[in-house]
């Protein structure tokens, strides 16, 4: 008999890179490096601070003592200013809303209560890993389609069309996107949307950083292009309110009742078994939606010009390229390198203390290299941070 516990097969293939990089940085730290990190979407690591008024909302709700169970859907104030939420958007037909422990268990639940061993479902390239870790726990088949880096990283349609088999369940759309920070146009949106249509899918539309898009650009929400589309639109509090800590999401499921009924009994299963979101936490979610926004314009001024730093910086090497993004805060540049990008970054790391993500981690385009960089520091730190990167850059050789 085997003296050590085995770990289940479905765990092999879970990697994260975000995290899983930490390792080599842990390792540099204690060499004595100054570190430079560039790894973590966390705004509140850098000099970004939660609204007070946020706060004070899960303070009171503890002081009332609103710290047992709540309803496995949540509470109705807050899905009520979720619900409002969706409709200033444009969201019509809605069928079901529920808050979840951030957008992440949401996506889970989902994606668990919609697809059986051996579908397969479209994820973008380079896209979020919790998306590739969840089907691979849940033998689904990843089937990536991949965003054009030539047309500032927008989705192909026709590439979409053209990858959907007779076993694909559901769209997974990232607008903004992250790592690239794209955002995605009406125009696509729509083209997306009618394929979901024509083919009976369901999107899954993750618009976490749906309020951190620059330029003054706008941000389209998918479901409001089709309101009989089938569409779950995943928010929360964690990017644009600055509480990724609350673990705070949600979900708005929106299209035909009969198309979706039996497939929202089935989320609500799986809501119903393990309890319930944070309560207390769910008490900021309409004063955030509804409350006081004046942090906004100043988060934005400040990523806009911390993404200028980065756009400006990075293309000024010739050993690196940066498409700009248009939302989020993150930027995604090709290495025109040598040699893996697991590599760079890894030398990167012990070499200067500056931490940023191999594109591996992300997925990319066979024969391209990317990694990516988070751009909420302080411009002083990007600035020192970039041109690490760039002296390091011109003389790699693997």
């Amino acid at each position: 008999m085997a003296d050590f516990i085995l770990p289940a097969r479905r765990t092999d293939d879970i990697k994260y890179a975000v995290r899983d990089i930490v390792v080599v940085a842990e390792k540099a730290a204690r060499a004595g490096r100054e570190m430079l990190y560039l790894n973590i979407g966390d705004p509140n690591v850098f000099d970004f601070r939660t609204p007070p008024h946020i706060v004070e909302a899960v303070h009171q709700a503890m002081q009332a003592n609103r710290n047992g169970y709540s309803p496995s859907s949540g509470i109705r104030p807050a899905l009520d200013a979720i619900e409002r939420e969706a409709e200033r958007k444009g969201l019509r037909n809605i069928r079901d809303l529920f808050i979840t422990t951030g957008v992440s268990e949401a996506i889970d639940l989902c994606l668990t209560a919609l697809a059986n061993d051996g579908d397969d479902v479209l994820t973008p390239r380079p896209g979020y890993p919790l998306y590739s870790a969840i089907l691979s726990k849940l033998h689904v088949v990843e089937n990536p389609y991949d965003l054009d880096e030539q047309h500032g990283w927008q989705p192909d349609p026709d590439e979409i069309a053209a990858r959907i088999t007779p076993r694909t369940r559901a769209i997974v759309l990232i607008n903004p996107n992250n790592p690239t920070g794209s955002v995605c146009s009406r125009d696509v949106l729509q083209q997306i949307l009618d394929l979901s249509v024509r083919h009976n899918l369901l999107v899954l539309a993750d618009e976490i950083y749906d309020k951190l898009v620059l330029d003054g650009i706008g941000h389209t929400s998918i479901a409001a292009l089709n309101p009989d589309a089938s569409v779950i639109t995943f928010n929360g509090l964690s990017k644009s309110y600055l509480v990724p800590g609350f673990r705070i999401g949600w979900g708005v499921v929106t299209g035909r009742e009969q198309a979706l009924r039996q497939y929202v009994e089935a989320v609500n299963r799986l809501l119903r078994a393990r309890l319930c979101a944070s309560h207390p936490m769910q008490y900021a979610i309409q004063p955030s939606l509804e409350g006081e926004q004046a942090h906004l314009p100043d988060v934005l001024k400040r990523l806009t010009r911390r993404r200028d730093i980065t756009v400006q910086m990075l293309n000024s090497t010739p050993q690196v390229s940066c498409t700009a993004p248009r939302g989020a805060f993150y930027a995604f540049p090709s290495l025109h390198i040598d040699g893996s990008d697991d590599e760079f970054v890894r030398r990167l790391i012990e070499q200067t203390g500056v931490v940023v993500v191999p594109g591996s981690g992300f997925g990319q385009v066979a024969g391209t290299k990317h990694f990516r960089a988070v751009f909420l520091p302080d411009e002083a730190s990007l600035t020192r941070a970039f041109q690490r990167i760039i002296d390091f850059a011109a003389v790699y050789k693997p």
